[in-house]
């Protein structure tokens, strides 16, 4: 929670939303289009993935078919996406250079931001607000933990998570 209220209303806000909400991997949330999500923000596909290469940014397949899932988003993340999409209206207007693209997050000019530029981002983030250094993907592992944690079954995490299979997800959270 602390987390949330941090990024609430800055730039990493809907990201980290999405984060801790769906479990959702970094490449998989900044790869995420508009087009992806319902009209009430109730569910997520999940297509694409954005990877750095020495090439530069590469919009992917995701790992595995089951990685290509539907995510259900809890109602708390709708105010989160909706000023999202007013920010990104705004911006628009403002830039001859917008790169129309339909992301969700845009590092400003509606382009992709690099996985890896999201990261050291991260780690400013959590030292300006006076939280614990995590690894972003720790908020990954944090909403498995507690899905699991609330009894939900090893089985409809490892679907959310988009795990090739269960037993992944009961290697990786059984402690």
């Amino acid at each position: 929670q602390r987390v949330l209220d941090a990024a609430a209303g800055g730039r990493l806000e809907a990201i980290v939303g999405l984060a801790a909400s769906t479990g959702l991997r970094r490449g998989e949330i900044l790869a995420s289009r508009w087009a992806d999500i319902s009209p009430d923000h109730s569910v997520l596909h999940v297509r694409r993935t954005l990877q750095p290469t020495t090439g530069g940014l590469v919009f992917e397949h995701p790992k595995t078919s089951r990685s290509r899932r539907t995510v259900a988003l809890p109602a708390f993340i709708a105010p989160y996406l909706q000023r999202q999409r007013t920010s990104q209206q705004q911006r628009r207007q403002n830039a001859p250079d917008w790169q129309e693209l339909g992301l969700v997050a845009d590092r400003g000019d509606g382009g992709p931001i690099n996985p890896d530029t999201l990261s050291s981002g991260w780690r400013r983030f959590l030292k300006q607000n006076g939280l614990p250094h995590l690894r972003f993907h720790d908020l990954r592992h944090a909403h498995a933990t507690l899905m699991l944690l609330q009894g939900v079954h090893p089985k409809v995490v490892s679907e959310r998570l988009g795990h090739a299979s269960v037993g992944i997800t009961l290697d990786t959270y059984s402690h």
